[in-house]
């Protein structure tokens, strides 16, 4: 998986454009507010994922512009590809020169695993974080779980305005019953799928980032990572999964129309992280959260690498400078060979690499 060349127009504060990186390590290095994670960010949203940011599509377009476009030439699955976005109020994507129904169907064909400061969150903030990191994942392993996805919040999204109106009607007769009967079955159906999913992806994950961690922290620590969910998922078939499902939405009804939104089902599970059998997120230091994290994006990487044997592009954005050497030297290593994207203030701050590109970036314009 290569960059060859990225084309921009109107997205952020990027001075309209093209740009050419190595196929190796490329450092980009400038003030803060220049445009260095601007263009990662360029980068990333050819995975077919939100920004990593957080941002919504119309943030991205610059503040004078209707629309921004960005195009991306690279090289992926034996051959050179090229894919194009126009973002306005939401992305338009086409790939090859084929128009596609959503961004979302980009994911699988260029695969990237982005490591920023904002990913602490997955540590730090509740499980919301944690499951949008699992099933992001996943999406590139297995871009169709995106349906899955869109098919539960769906189900949610009704069952949950349903529930609203009972409250505010204070009405619930056997009709409505019936009708919260048919949005359980849909939920249960749905977040089955999600679960098997998840855990499926977080058992082949562990082992991957517990060695990384191990690693990282020099064998001292050991990581560990499960997914937590009330299901009793050993050995039992999906549709007993669904069942168990069902049971707990039926149980929670009472509390559910009490509060006017759903209150159990995938959309409150959590992975659970711990070092030494400890939870990192409470005991964890800052050193461990942020080994943590890392362990974590490269065993990512590392999983997408091994299912699709596409090495993805990494982007590592103002994280180089956080770390000891040895723990930059060790990221280097696991991931060397690859296409890398560095970003830094001072390029002798992130890497003493003589084989990196380096580039300047000054108010939008990039430079060597």
């Amino acid at each position: 998986m290569l960059v060859r060349e990225l084309t921009f127009d109107g997205f952020r504060n990027l001075h309209p454009g093209r740009w050419t990186p190595s196929e190796g390590v490329n450092i980009l290095y400038g003030d803060n507010a220049q445009g260095k994670t601007n263009l990662l960010e360029a980068c990333w949203l050819f995975t077919g994922g939100r920004s990593f940011r957080g941002a919504r599509d119309s943030e991205m377009v610059t503040f004078d512009r209707d629309a921004a476009a960005l195009g991306l030439r690279f090289y992926a699955g034996g051959r050179e590809q090229e894919a194009a976005i126009a973002i306005r109020q939401r992305r338009q994507v086409s790939l090859n020169g084929v128009t596609l129904p959503s961004a979302t169907k980009l994911a699988g064909h260029f695969c990237g695993v982005v490591f920023s400061p904002a990913h602490l969150s997955l540590i730090k903030d509740g499980p919301e974080g944690r499951r949008r990191f699992v099933d992001s994942a996943y999406c590139q392993l297995k871009p169709g779980y995106v349906g899955a996805l869109t098919q539960y919040q769906q189900a949610l999204t009704q069952r949950n305005a349903f529930l609203r109106q009972c409250r505010e009607s204070d009405v619930f007769g056997t009709a409505q019953e019936e009708m919260l009967e048919v949005w359980d079955h849909s939920l249960a159906a749905a977040g089955t799928r999600l679960t098997i999913a998840r855990e499926h992806y977080v058992r082949r994950l562990q082992p991957l980032a517990a060695e990384i961690y191990s690693g990282l922290s020099g064998g001292r620590e050991q990581l560990s990572l499960a997914w937590d969910t009330p299901m009793v998922t050993d050995g039992v078939a999906p549709a007993d999964i669904a069942r168990q499902w069902l049971a707990i939405l039926q149980s929670a009804r009472r509390a559910d129309r009490a509060v006017g939104h759903t209150t159990a089902g995938p959309h409150r599970e959590d992975m659970r992280i711990e070092i030494d059998t400890l939870p990192v997120r409470t005991y964890g230091s800052q050193g461990q959260q942020r080994s943590a994290v890392l362990a974590l994006k490269l065993a990512e990487a590392t999983l997408l690498q091994e299912v699709t044997g596409e090495t993805p592009v990494a982007f590592l954005d103002d994280v180089m400078s956080e770390l000891d050497t040895s723990r930059q030297d060790y990221i280097l290593n696991h991931i060397d060979g690859w296409q890398v994207f560095i970003t830094c203030c001072e390029p002798s701050t992130a890497l003493k690499n003589t084989a990196a590109r380096v580039f300047h970036i000054k108010q939008g314009v990039i430079s060597e």
